[in-house]
């Protein structure tokens, strides 16, 4: 339990909480980046470049400069097919995509924008990708999506997805960032760019039906007919998202009982309830920012909703109110791998460090493999490519799966398929993920998995990101002997930028946040919340003297 969750967390917004959408786009052209500020430089994080206008962090000097790096890295890699690009719902979106088209025409790149202007789901574009890259070994297609996801009102955010599909490699993002922050440094000197109604008039720019070539293949990845034949009640909360306008067509197109909630897209998202901080955050698996739907679950069988680029899931299942992701991922796992006969007998199981030790378990019941990775997407995508991960998922609601054959689907997260895989599994089965989680737990266990954050400083984190099983200086943790301390993942053998401690019955792992002065503990215990609790301050105090052996000062533990 958050110590400090704001007195309004689970409130509709008020006028406090509501960005100036017009002062929000004016910053973003008129404020200049400084290259010598580390706050104003381009970053790439996990999730592509991020930031507010306010704060000179997302500006248009910014997207210019990532344009033409990007166009710099597809000339050097030959990547000569079309580039898809969409957008999401965010106030800085819109201008964010001009910005990227007009240096994109400048350049030459065949560029893929959406038909109708329509906003455009992470999903769909990495399907795009692959379903144009099927069966071709030249004139790849690569593509961008711009999104921060689903951060507050004020940020902006731009990523950029190789041939294939998914979130791209660090190699790639460092070099991208580095030719960017260059290009800023030298005054955009060396970035091509023409006036955007050139480059809406240009030979190499087109039109592309996301909306229909996604919808139209959703049979291909998820049972819909025994969705419609079961008649099902489901409801959805687009959450102003970019998929907003492809539930309808989805719910004619397969002929679904579907209800869409909310179809209001509006740039201040003032129609969300705010998150445990206070701020405006589409989270779907935040139970603050999800009151609304939660309020109407028995309205459904099941209902879900999806963040802002539609990469993230939250299920709101009749039975059980909204699932924490973890949960819900272990009953994806274990109803996909019995419910999937043509997948591969030897098709694992993609789960990162920090998600629950619960679904190791479900995996091992279905005699699947567990292939664990340090946190971020990335680390799925050739296994979901090559068929060797016919499932994938974070415990911060993202996840991807094969298609019915077991063919790629996406490499990047898909929060549409896995709210429409809920649906299939209610109407299947005849309960819902609430009721099958809850009957796993007989054969799993019921575990306890919390995430706390701790104020650190920049030393801290570096320190932290670079531990030893040498710093761990005990052998006990809650009462149990260590029976792993873990820096390099399992499946992949990469750093975990960070360290994992797990004994019999419970687990914590602790990794620095990317964007914050902070520090991020992730612990879960199979016995009860109290030995949860053990476990989170003993892992505070691990964390705390390691840091000091490493010649660092460790900033205050209190909760945040």
């Amino acid at each position: 339990m958050n110590h400090n969750v704001n007195p309004q967390a689970g409130k509709p917004a008020d006028s406090s909480t509501v960005i100036d959408v017009s002062k929000l786009i004016a910053a973003y052209y008129a404020e200049r980046p400084d290259p010598m500020v580390a706050a104003e430089r381009v970053v790439f994080g996990t999730s592509g470049h991020r930031g507010s206008s306010f704060n000179r962090a997302f500006n248009e000097w910014h997207i210019l400069a990532i344009s033409q790096a990007i166009c710099e890295y597809r000339r050097a890699q030959r990547i000569a097919g079309p580039l898809f690009i969409g957008r999401d719902t965010h106030a800085l979106s819109g201008p964010a995509l001009e910005s990227a088209l007009e240096v994109l025409a400048a350049n030459g790149v065949e560029t893929m924008i959406a038909a109708r202007d329509e906003y455009t789901p992470t999903p769909a574009v990495s399907h795009a990708i692959l379903t144009f890259n099927r069966g071709r070994t030249s004139g790849l297609a690569d593509g961008i999506v711009v999104t921060p996801s689903h951060n507050p009102p004020d940020d902006g955010g731009f990523k950029y997805n190789p041939p294939h599909g998914g979130p791209a490699d660090a190699h790639v993002t460092s070099w991208i960032e580095a030719r960017a922050n260059e290009l800023l440094a030298a005054q955009l000197k060396g970035t091509a760019r023409v006036p955007l109604e050139q480059a809406l008039r240009a030979s190499t720019t087109h039109r592309y039906a996301f909306l229909d070539a996604y919808v139209d293949d959703l049979s291909s990845v998820i049972e819909m007919d025994v969705i419609r034949r079961s008649g099902v009640k489901l409801g959805v909360d687009p959450l102003g998202g970019a998929g907003v306008h492809y539930w309808k067509p989805i719910a004619d197109r397969y002929g679904l009982n579907l209800t869409v909630v909310n179809d209001v897209v509006d740039p201040t998202f003032r129609f969300m309830t705010v998150d445990w901080d206070g701020r405006i955050r589409m989270d779907p698996s935040s139970p603050y920012a999800m009151q609304r739907l939660i309020g109407l679950k028995d309205r459904f069988d099941v209902a879900f909703a999806c963040d802002t680029d539609h990469d993230r899931h939250g299920i709101v299942a009749h039975s059980a109110g909204l699932l924490p992701p973890n949960h819900y991922l272990c009953v994806c796992v274990h109803y996909l791998f019995a419910g999937r006969p043509r997948w591969s007998g030897h098709a694992a199981v993609g789960k990162t460090v920090v998600s629950s030790s619960a679904i190791d378990r479900v995996a091992a019941a279905r005699q699947r493999q567990i292939y664990e990775t340090p946190v971020g997407f990335k680390w799925f995508v050739q296994g979901l490519l090559d068929g060797s991960l016919a499932f994938a998922g974070e415990e911060s609601a993202g996840a991807a799966f094969s298609r019915l054959d077991g063919r790629v689907w996406t490499t990047d997260k898909d929060g549409i398929t896995a709210a429409l895989l809920a649906a299939e599994i209610t109407a299947q089965t005849g309960r819902d993920p609430g009721e099958w989680y809850r009957a796993l737990t007989a054969e799993v266990g019921d575990p306890v998995y919390e995430r706390i954050d701790v104020p650190a400083s920049a030393d801290d984190k570096r320190a932290l990101a670079s531990l030893s099983k040498a710093d761990v200086h005990v052998s006990d943790l809650a009462g149990e002997p260590i029976q792993q301390i873990v820096t390099v993942a399992a499946g992949n053998h990469e750093s975990i930028g960070g360290i994992k401690v797990v004994a019999a019955s419970g687990w914590f792992a602790a990794r620095p946040s990317g964007t914050e002065d902070l520090y991020k503990i992730y612990a879960e215990s199979f016995r009860s919340s109290e030995h949860l609790r053990t476990i989170q301050v003993e892992a505070q105090t691990i964390v705390r003297e390691a840091l000091a052996r490493a010649g660092t000062s460790a900033a205050s533990h209190d909760r945040r």
